[in-house]
């Protein structure tokens, strides 16, 4: 299953995550340095404003060949034609994303708590978020901080792809990949960097030790 999910450094960006800066600027900087898949996370603007954004950033990610994701905004993910989707437990569940886009080629969906991995939006998922490894405070609705060994926990329940992220930068990043997380998702570690290329070039490094 990994193998159909190769991505290992996950950008997850928004306007208001890159204060003062110009967000695609700053993804394009991030994808030079190892990112290899974008998540655009607009929560606060209306789904007009999101498809500008999320349109602006498609044409950039298709130049280096990287993949975009949508966050819980299926219309918008269609219309941009985006790779995929991440969703929530409070956001549309798998099974109707699939419903409603056939043709997606990617469903994230965020585990919070361990009683999920038996329930059937699971088995709809491409890919699992564990959500948060670390609290953190750009998500504050979260339910389960995990660690290390909820990491391990959840690696040994399933065998689809695991994309951590809360907290995630380059000083733990490689214990993560030890522990079983096939990705790493980052926001503020990249997007509140000063040199967002570096920061991901760093995390991006981590990551491939860990890979050893």
């Amino acid at each position: 299953m990994a193998s159909q999910f190769p991505y290992r450094l996950y950008l997850v960006i928004s306007e208001a995550s890159c204060p003062g800066r110009d967000f695609l600027s700053v993804a394009e900087k991030a994808v030079k340095g190892g990112v290899d898949i974008v998540q655009l996370r607009e929560k606060t603007l209306d789904s007009k404003a999101f498809l500008h954004n999320a349109l602006r950033l498609q044409e950039m990610l298709s130049k280096y060949h990287v993949p975009l994701i949508i966050n819980d905004n299926v219309p918008v993910a269609m219309a941009a034609q985006a790779y995929g989707i991440h969703v929530g437990n409070n956001d549309m569940p798998p099974t109707q994303v699939r419903a409603l886009w056939p043709e997606c080629r990617s469903v994230g969906y965020s585990v919070e708590y361990i009683e999920q991995l038996h329930n059937e939006e699971i088995a709809a998922a491409d890919c699992l978020g564990i959500s948060p490894v670390f609290s953190t405070a750009t998500k504050t609705d979260t339910v389960t901080e995990w660690g290390l060994h909820g990491i391990q926990q959840i690696r040994s329940l399933t065998a689809k792809p695991l994309v951590a992220i809360g907290n995630m930068n380059a000083s733990n990043a490689r214990a993560v990949i030890e522990a079983g997380a096939d990705c790493i998702a980052v926001v503020s570690a990249i997007c509140s960097a000063s040199d967002p290329m570096r920061a991901a070039a760093e995390i991006r490094a981590e990551i491939e030790k860990g890979r050893i």
